[in-house]
């Protein structure tokens, strides 16, 4: 079973329609033999997602830090729920446990999150997918910011080809089961 993390906003956005890909994008990856792997939370996307894999039969494992665990804010219908210190600790846990890395529409968390598994992979931590779901064209913006990147000689064009842009579901299941890492950066 592929465990994946996804990213994405403790909001929903003001489009519905953010909600509702979220939810078929959720559907669909645990009918494809997928496990979720997340942030922990009941708000915003973050609940929707968990709950398409949970109304699809999925395991759902939450990672929450202590303080917003504090606040309530914790999903209560679970596979598994752990707890752990700090931020830093729900990243390298949630990075820990799974196989792939989603980007969903969400904030600077989002962002930072997906970046540094990205980061990670480019310096040949880990050997794993690192893919944005692209809904409402929402990170068209950066995509571009990446190829100006690029262009401007600060990334590699090997690390941005190794992402994974897509807004179609099998798309995405399709490259992540066929991803392969590109060389370690100082080989």
């Amino acid at each position: 079973m592929m465990k994946v993390a996804i990213y994405c906003g403790s909001a929903s956005g003001e489009d519905v329609s953010y909600q509702q890909q979220t939810t078929a994008l959720g559907t669909f990856l645990a009918k494809q033999g997928f496990d979720l792997v997340y942030g922990g939370g009941d708000v915003g996307l973050m609940g929707t997602i968990a709950d398409a894999f949970l109304a699809s039969d999925a395991n759902v494992y939450g990672v929450m830090p202590e303080h917003l665990a504090e606040k309530e804010l914790a999903h209560k219908g679970l596979t598994e729920l752990t707890v752990v210190a700090d931020m830093h600790e729900r990243k390298a846990a949630m990075a820990d446990m799974a196989d792939a890395f989603i980007a969903l529409p969400g904030g600077a968390g989002t962002l930072e999150e997906i970046f540094e598994v990205w980061t990670w992979a480019q310096l040949g931590l880990h050997k794993k997918p690192c893919a944005f779901f692209n809904i409402n064209n929402y990170y068209e913006p950066l995509f571009r910011m990446i190829e100006q990147m690029v262009s401007a000689g600060f990334t590699k064009p090997i690390y941005e080809q190794m992402l994974i842009k897509t807004n179609d579901a099998q798309t995405l299941v399709t490259e992540l089961k066929a991803y392969q890492p590109p060389t370690i950066k100082w080989s």
